[in-house]
Order: structure tokens, then sequence, then C-alpha cells
């Protein structure tokens, strides 16, 4: 098969275009052959974390003090990119919630002691981290969030439900956002905990089976009366909500990243099938028809790329990028809906058969218009700014 490949942004430095060609072949030689049991099995190999952790590629956003690499967004988009061209989305999203939506909140607002007790073992994949925000009740909208924090001495005492949590269930770090004064309205009075596995109190309510993202585990989670240390709170009281929205653009540009990466994927895939499938006497490929649909998928995705690209520089600049982020998000993603349905179109019968990675990435697809921010979330954040 031919790699489809976008032209590398001369945004890119050398380092950045090593870093993609490493991905890329980790990929190729060591997620793809042990991919389908993954999927089967609903749950990713801890091997699998340890390896990118030897090959420095969970703490690129970290501190190299705490064994990362301090690097800026860009160093995201190449590793969302690259790891979504390995066509399962479970596979990539969990790795990415780990390096980049998780326990980046301890990098960015972490005390000394907290980086030192979590960042090393973070970044070396023996640890995984999961981002603790929806709640039954409230996804999107952040300041509706339930779940309770009450200070009793040394202590912090947590009760409350969340639910949709990726790495919820395998996961050994949870960054837990809950409500720390009850009088303070909206988005005030939220506050993040650090929660660690087997915190009496602490239980995974239920595994949940998913349309998509096979690959990851995806839990619904409790806490009755889980009590954590004082020094569990992470960041200052009271400033949850902010903290959440800030790493949210980061969340988003990631998931950008993903979409253009499985993108190229699905345009790689659908190009090297109608070039091979005949029909009417010739290739589908050579039905000017077929060249012009991919042609159009192919243009959509190169611009949702280069925003993507925009986008990390802006951040990496310390530029406001709420508006563009949010643009982003919602482009990127609805983008990909069409892109992946279209090669599946083509795909014919083939793309509707389980087992084939078109109908695979269609399924896996559909999520990122609704995690980290519903496309209409987005749409109304852009509308707030113009």
């Amino acid at each position: 098969m031919n790699e489809f490949d976008f032209n590398e942004p001369d945004l890119l430095d050398q380092d950045l275009r090593m870093i993609r060609a490493q991905v890329r072949r980790f990929v190729n030689e060591v997620i793809i052959p042990q991919a389908d049991a993954w999927e089967q099995a609903g749950e990713i190999s801890r091997d699998l974390f340890r390896e990118l952790g030897r090959l420095g590629l969970l703490g690129m956003r970290h501190p190299v003090a705490y064994g990362g690499s301090d690097l800026g967004a860009m160093a995201s988009v190449v590793l969302g990119e690259e790891l979504s061209r390995c066509s399962y989305g479970g596979i990539a999203s969990s790795i990415l919630v780990h390096s980049d939506m998780s326990v980046r909140h301890i990098a960015d607002r972490g005390t000394h002691e907290q980086k030192i007790r979590y960042l090393p073992a973070a970044c070396a994949g023996e640890k995984i981290g999961a981002i603790c925000v929806t709640e039954p009740h409230a996804g999107s909208d952040v300041a509706g969030l339930k779940t309770r924090a009450v200070h009793d001495g040394d202590w912090w005492v947590i009760n409350g439900s969340k639910t949709f949590i990726t790495n919820g269930v395998y996961g050994d770090i949870y960054i837990v956002a809950a409500r720390t004064d009850p009088e303070a309205r909206g988005s005030r009075g939220l506050s993040l905990f650090i929660v660690e596995k087997g915190t009496p109190g602490f239980s995974v309510a239920r595994k949940l089976e998913k349309h998509g993202w096979r690959a990851s585990d995806t839990a619904e989670l409790f806490f009755d009366d889980v009590r954590v240390p004082a020094d569990s709170l992470l960041g200052e009281e009271g400033k949850g909500f902010y903290y959440i929205m800030s790493t949210f653009q980061n969340e988003r540009l990631v998931a950008g990243a993903m979409s253009v990466g499985q993108c190229a994927k699905a345009i790689e895939l659908t190009v090297d099938y109608v070039k091979s499938r005949q029909a009417f006497g010739k290739s589908l490929w050579e039905q000017p028809v077929v060249r012009n649909k991919i042609a159009w998928l192919a243009a959509k995705s190169a611009a949702a790329r280069s925003f993507v690209y925009q986008c990390a520089q802006m951040i990496d600049e310390g530029k406001d990028n709420v508006r563009e982020v949010s643009m982003l998000k919602a482009y990127a993603c609805e983008t990909l809906q069409e892109v992946v349905h279209g090669c599946l179109q083509l795909h014919g019968g083939t793309g509707y058969i389980i087992g084939t990675p078109i109908e695979r990435m269609a399924r896996d697809a559909r999520i990122l218009t609704i995690g980290g921010g519903a496309t209409e979330v987005m749409l109304e954040e852009v509308a707030k700014r113009m």
C-alpha cells in the first residue's frame, strides 16, 4: 500500500520531523500487528504504554525535570496525527488522554511534590492517567457538575459519580473535578483533585460498552466518602473550572490532529481499494466521479490540517486561541465524518463488513464530534466571540 501524506508544514523543526518518523514506524511495527487483539479484549496492553514511555513519547509536553521533554503544542499534533493513522481510534484516544489530557493538569499546575510523585511514572508509562469531569447529568456543561468535595481537617471527602471516563477501568492516576463551594454559582466553586487507584470508597461501577473506540476502556466511576489527603488538591481551590477550560484547548487541538490523521488514513485505504476494484470493465479509480470525490475529500482534509497547525502555533506563541480552537474542533471533526463515510461509500459492500478498517474507522470517528465539547457547543463558543 502506498502511504498518503500531506506535505510536511514548514512549522516543524527537524526534531519534530524525526518524532513523526519514529511514531509512524512504531505504529506500523508495534501497534497495528497487535491492535485487533486489543480491540477484541477492550483493553490495551500495559506494555504498549511502557514502550511509548521508553521512547519518550508520553511526556513530550511535561517538564524535563520530571521525566518529560518540555516540547510545545506541535509535538501533541504530531503524536495525535500519527497515532490516529493506526486506524484504531480507541488505541490513539487511550494514549492521548494519558499523555495530553489528564496528567497534563499535574504538569501545568501541580506542586513540586505532586510532580515528583506522579510525572516520572506517567512519562515512563508505568502509571496511566484519566481525567474525570463528565457526570451523568453534566458533560459539556462543566459548570453543572455535582460531585462534592468537603474539607475535613487534613482530608478532603469526595462523593459523587463520573461517567464516560477514558482509561477509567485500568487507569492509575485520576484527575477528578468536584464542587468545593456548594454556595458558589455556575463555574465558581469547582476544584481538581488527584485520586489514586485503590483509594477506599473509589470504585469502577461498570465498564461501558461502546459503539466505537472498542480498544479503549471507558468507565462509570463512583466516589463514596472517598478520603484523600489535603495535598491531593491540584492547584488553587475554586479554580477547577478555569483549569479544565484551559486544558480543553489542548484536548480540542489534539482532537483536530486525530481527525486529520484519520482522514489521511481513510483516504490512503480508499485510494488503494479503488485502484484494485474492478467495475464496468475498469478500475473504480479510472471513473472520473470516483477520482473527483476522493480529491474533494483530500482537499477538505488538507484545509483542516492547515488549521490544526495554525492553532498549534497560536498556542505555542501564547496567543488567545479559544475562538480558533473551537472552530477547529468543529470543522476538523465534522470533516472527518464526511471523509470516513465518503470513503466507506466508495468501498461499497466491503466497507460495511465488520473487520474492515474503513468500517471500524467510521464507527470510531463518530465520538469526536461529541467528546471534548460537542460541535454545537464549539460553534456557540465561536459565535460568542464574533
